[in-house]
């Protein structure tokens, strides 16, 4: 419990030092703060750098209370050396670390509150694009659809614009996913086949994989029915 304190408390720390940054510079002499910054924000880079790779060795070794830990270390650091893209991305993983670990209302504030207000302020599409289908993710772990089925929209009208097939794709996997959850086999169903007709323009097996995955939850009498 205390861990989860400490994370939550860092996330709305580093908000607030995102919104500092411009009153910072200016408090510090021209010329010699110039210097001192570089050198500063290359350590804090360096250190972001180093807790990330660690965080996501961790990750893959199964140790994700230590990869939790890691990534709220890197993202702390990406922040301080401004540097939003990393700190979005060590965010990203460390949304996804609380979802493996069914903390949903950790991961929805580290997405929606923070990830998705950095990319945002940075003006990042992909960025907004990729915390609108993490959201999707943990809405429909948490059995929360209604929620599930905007994000995963939001994902897709985004992933249109910046013509990203791939997470347009995984956009109607997810809604369909909803849909099914709900009984709707087959809107479900409909979406699974424009999914599988755009996958066609692309080579993806582990998306070949989901959609096959999602249409063995289909009742065989709806799919019989749509034939």
């Amino acid at each position: 419990m205390n861990k989860l304190c400490l994370v939550i408390l860092f996330l709305l720390f580093s908000g607030r030092a995102m919104t500092q940054t411009n009153t910072l510079i200016l408090q510090e002499p021209p010329v010699t703060s110039g210097a001192i910054n570089i050198v500063t924000s290359n350590l804090e880079e360096a250190d972001g750098n180093t807790y990330f790779a660690e965080a996501l060795k961790n990750e893959r070794r199964g140790d994700l209370n230590d990869a939790l830990n890691l990534y709220a270390k890197a993202a702390f650091e990406f922040n301080t050396a401004k540097l939003f893209v990393r700190y979005g991305e060590a965010l990203l993983k460390l949304g996804n670390v609380h979802l493996m670990m069914n903390h949903y209302t950790e991961a929805e504030q580290v997405i929606l509150n923070v990830a998705l207000k950095n990319y945002s302020k940075i003006g990042s599409k992909t960025g907004q694009m990729e915390a609108y289908y993490q959201l999707g993710r943990i809405y429909f772990a948490a059995n929360k659809l209604t929620q599930s089925l905007w994000f995963y929209t939001q994902q897709g009208i985004l992933a249109k614009q910046i013509n990203n097939n791939t997470a347009y794709i995984e956009s109607v996997i997810g809604i369909a996913q909803v849909k099914i959850k709900k009984k709707e086999y087959n809107l479900a169903l409909t979406d699974l086949n424009r999914a599988e007709l755009l996958l066609k323009s692309i080579n993806n097996g582990q998306l070949k994989s989901r959609i096959k995955e999602a249409k063995a939850l289909i009742p065989s009498k709806s799919i019989a029915k749509k034939s």
